[in-house]
């Protein structure tokens, strides 16, 4: 150790770590959904992970930072385009808030490395570090706008699989196995080339965790997805339908009837294909209409006139003279029987900052007035399912609006809770415009059809709308920003998975483990 407390054996100095920290942040972000260079996940930490060997904790906290910021500017660049219509403020200004976001976001990596920097220089094995220090971050850092590692491989269905056991990151801890096996001859090499005594060798037990972890994950999915086809063979089918009407941001509001008229006129096209139920995206009946008279109002204004049950999205009214406004807004799902009759309601929970609300605005109602685009609507409650009733027979769903379906704890919980037999999500990303973003947020999503192992139907205002089965495969889906209705199997099923009973204990042990670590200086083995 030197002085600063850190090994001696630091193997990239100065700006060359610095340098190979951002590249580690470029690689993600080009192996993520929406890039799809899926295969650099594979090498995307070793240079991370490399520069990371033997600094400081303050060295390694920065590193980490670096390469978060690298990842974020890269892979959330749309974010400029949502705060500019959202917000109303100049491009600079925006550009400024996006720098802002994505240097928060990055400490995600900077929390991974401090973690890291603490444990290592208190003796604790680095590799095994790494790994918790990975599931750490991934677990307890906040973000404003949510993502795992896992998402690097949503293309490939068989690494996807042991989402069932553990979630995403048990899926990203298979990956970051990998990247460590391949940095080891790496590390040595570079050791080597500083006159490292050659007792330094490669450490195999490293290499054959990687081998093994994805050997375990490529049997695993090929088994279970084999196990998982025979169930929804096994299982009740129906026929649904999902409409795009790809109403844009400003148009749906200036003119709030016709992003209805689209829902309707698009339904009749499904009805005529033989289809048992409809879903529309989030917001799909636009007009704001007071709780107490939903359900006519619903009935009488078109749902009544569909001829089949159907789950959409509307914007309900609460008095509330506590509110600095006088009311509540909710963003819900709203279903409704073969003849129109409301039986269900959800509220979303997880509100999109900027967008349907802004931090800190019921405190400071003025920032409302400087950010006239931003939404104010209040959180929903309840985690009970809508109701899709087909030949009198009674299928709970559950819904997520927005982003909840990237959230697996909050999916986790609304499943042990409602123990749906579909999962449906109802979204509109049209605020991002024509970026990555509905792709990342499909890949995203695709996970929770897998951990739970149902159906996950989405339905969106301009894409990506989808049907994923179990397995994660996707059945069906749209382009974006086209106006289209699709149509596709789906099978009501209902199961428990390792992952929907234990969630995400194991994850938090690790965490707990780890915190002891980084404050604990481990004890030499006797001999």
């Amino acid at each position: 150790m030197d002085e600063n407390g850190a090994s001696t054996g630091v193997l990239i100095r100065g700006r060359l770590a610095e340098a190979s920290a951002v590249l580690s942040g470029v690689l993600y972000f080009l192996a993520f959904a929406g890039w799809d260079q899926w295969w650099l996940t594979f090498v995307t930490l070793v240079p991370l992970w490399l520069a990371l060997q033997g600094q400081t904790t303050k060295r390694a906290t920065w590193l980490g930072f670096l390469s978060g910021l690298a990842m974020n500017l890269g892979g959330f660049y749309w974010l400029v385009n949502m705060l500019r219509t959202f917000s109303g403020f100049p491009v600079p200004l925006c550009i400024l808030f996006v720098i802002i976001i994505c240097s928060y976001q990055a400490g995600r990596f900077a929390f991974m490395g401090w973690l890291y920097g603490r444990a290592s220089n208190r003796g604790w094995p680095t590799h095994a570090v790494f790994a918790a220090a990975f599931v750490a971050s991934e677990l307890v850092f906040p973000l404003l706008f949510p993502w795992y590692y896992a998402a690097t491989v949503h293309q490939i269905r068989i690494l996807m699989q042991v989402a069932e056991i553990g979630g995403p990151i048990l899926v990203g801890l298979v990956l970051v196995a990998v990247n460590l096996a391949v940095a080891e001859p790496i590390r040595v090499r570079l050791l080597a080339s500083r006159g490292v005594p050659s007792r330094d060798r490669i450490a195999a037990r490293v290499i054959g965790v990687g081998v093994l972890a994805l050997l375990f994950a490529m049997l695993f999915g090929a088994v279970r997805i084999n196990q998982t086809k025979s169930r929804m063979l096994a299982a009740e089918p129906a026929r649904v339908g999902m409409v795009q009407a790809n109403m844009g941001l400003i148009a749906k509001r200036e003119d709030v009837d016709e992003g209805l008229r689209r829902h309707v006129h698009l339904t009749a096209d499904l009805k005529s294909k033989g289809i048992d139920f409809v879903v529309w995206s989030e917001s799909s009946v636009m007009r704001p209409i007071w709780e107490d008279h939903a359900a006519s109002e619903f009935r009488n204004r078109f749902a009544s006139s569909l001829g089949m049950p159907a789950i959409f999205g509307a914007v309900l009214v609460r008095l509330n003279p506590n509110r600095p406004n006088g009311y509540n807004l909710f963003n819900s799902a709203i279903s409704t029987d073969i003849h129109g009759e409301m039986n269900g309601r959800y509220d979303k929970q997880f509100l999109l900052a900027f967008g349907e609300y802004l931090p800190f605005g019921d405190t400071f109602p003025i920032l409302y007035k400087w950010s006239p685009n931003s939404g104010n609507f209040s959180q929903g409650t309840s985690l009970d399912p809508v109701t899709v009733d087909l030949k009198g027979q009674k299928h709970k769903v559950s819904v997520l609006i927005c982003y909840e379906d990237i959230l697996p704890s909050f999916t986790n919980r609304m499943v042990a809770h409602a123990n749906p037999e579909l999962l449906v999500n109802m979204t509109n990303d049209a605020w991002f415009g024509n970026t990555t973003e509905p792709w990342e947020h499909l890949a995203l999503a695709k996970f929770r059809a897998i951990e739970h192992r149902r159906y996950l139907v989405r339905s969106t205002n301009s894409g990506v709308s989808a049907i994923v089965d179990p397995t994660g495969s996707v059945v069906t889906k749209t382009e974006t920003f086209v106006m289209d209705a699709q149509d596709g199997e789906i099978r009501w099923m209902r199961g428990t998975t390792v992952y929907e009973t234990v969630g995400d204990a194991p994850w938090y042990a690790v965490t707990l483990g780890l915190v002891v670590a980084a404050f604990r200086r481990r004890r030499p083995l006797s001999i």
